[in-house]
């Protein structure tokens, strides 16, 4: 349903005015809801200043002809380092120089304006954040926990890093008890990550202490793991909430989602993928808690056929579901990876206006960043213009015009 906004007139904004940017006539989404009628969207210094149905005057001026303005897509899972071409420092400044400038470009150039990376090295992923945001980079706005950390011998240690020690050393945090999981936090926090991602479990169905196998059929494993003990799971949420950072916790199984948010995590990444949600509990608590609920049905369907049933079982209890692909290098394409997230969360019975919640308001909250995913003065104007309606139809995402990042139009495809 529309809606009006609670700008509506230059009066009521004190204009005249003239602007660094004026998009008019749009139809404008603006992470929650979309407005009635056709609007004029105005950027100043990097943030949106105006939204109002009379006229606005910019320097630049973007005529969007009845199309749509909306906030950039969020994408809060991804990959960006090859985690299966890298064995060595040459190999690594190899991808840094050659490919990670077109994989970045191709996230703006699908309508994503930030992205949140939950697994690279470290030290690599910070530096890469530093350059796009000094310019020295063209890339979407890049969020990152840098590695993620896991029990000793846990996945993805043994699992995708298994024949791979110096990547294994590089990708993942292996703390072996309590003091050690609290060092581990520390040391990210001192880096300033912007968030803190745990590994309880690998992807497949275990008792609740005994050992299991993990496996993607047909790609890789078999390899035997122990779930994270409970104790260094609590130890590192408590610790990054000391530091100020969000914890997510990565899960498959409903027990271990549930020991997850009883433990203190903010949110699930991947949730529920192995069975049927059937414990009510979990999602009160989900509810009680405000959990963000990140499904990666780009990585999980095709395998995980429970994934897409239980996205739509938390969707319809209302819990906050979090746009994230699990993109990652070597498979699909960065940002066709994220847009295939959004029509996989369509398939799965979600409504085109809840994916683009999903996409943008909710997928801020859960990266943190009250300043991103909305068209509401005052917040970044990170923005895509589109010329169909994302609303009735969640394929004309895919109908870009325009990419802003920043107040910056940065893809321009009229």
């Amino acid at each position: 349903m529309a809606y009006e906004p609670a700008v509506t007139s230059t009066a009521a904004i004190g204009n005249p005015a003239t602007y660094d940017l004026v998009i008019s006539r749009a139809h404008v989404f603006d992470g929650h809801k979309a407005y009635a009628g056709l609007h004029n969207v105005a950027i100043n210094g990097g943030e949106v200043a105006a939204i109002s149905a009379d006229p606005l005057q910019g320097r630049q001026q973007v005529d969007a002809a009845g199309g749509w303005v909306m906030p950039g897509l969020i994408d809060t899972h991804i990959h960006f380092y090859d985690v299966f071409g890298m064995t060595d420092p040459e190999a690594m400044e190899a991808f840094e120089e050659n490919k990670l400038p077109g994989q970045l470009d191709l996230f703006l150039q699908h309508g994503i304006t930030t992205v949140k990376s939950l697994g690279d090295p470290t030290g690599g992923i910070t530096e890469t954040r530093a350059r796009i945001a000094s310019g020295a980079l063209r890339g979407p706005r890049l969020l990152a926990t840098g590695v993620g950390i896991t029990g000793r011998d846990g996945h993805p240690a043994t699992t995708i890093f298994g024949g791979n020690p110096w990547a294994r050393a590089r990708w993942t945090g292996e703390p072996a008890n309590v003091q050690q999981m609290r060092d581990v936090v520390h040391y990210m926090a001192d880096r300033k990550v912007d968030g803190i991602k745990i590994l309880s479990e690998g992807a497949c169905a275990h008792a609740p202490s005994a050992k299991y196998v993990w496996e993607i059929p047909g790609f890789m494993g078999p390899v035997e793991l122990v779930r994270l003990p409970l104790d260094m799971l609590r130890a590192g949420i408590e610790t990054a909430h000391e530091r100020g950072l969000r914890a997510t916790v990565h899960t498959t199984q409903q027990i271990v989602a549930r020991e997850a948010v009883e433990a203190g995590a903010d949110g699930l990444e991947h949730g529920v993928t192995m069975e049927p949600i059937t414990d009510l509990k979990l999602i009160d608590l989900m509810l009680e808690r405000d959990i963000s609920y990140v499904p990666t049905l780009w990585a999980n369907a095709a395998h995980h056929p429970d994934s897409s049933a239980n996205t739509k079982i938390v969707s319809d209890a209302g819990v906050s579901i979090a746009l994230g692909s699990d993109t990652f290098s070597g498979r699909g394409v960065f940002g066709e990876n994220s847009l295939e997230e959004a029509e996989l969360m369509v398939a799965a019975g979600m409504t085109p206006l809840q994916v683009l919640v999903a996409g943008t308001s909710a997928a801020a909250k859960h990266c943190a960043r009250s300043d991103l995913g909305l068209v509401v003065p005052g917040k970044r104007a990170d923005l895509i213009v589109l010329t169909a309606d994302p609303t009735q139809d969640i394929g004309n995402l895919r109908k870009l015009s325009m990419t802003i990042l920043n107040g910056e139009i940065v893809v321009d495809k009229r």
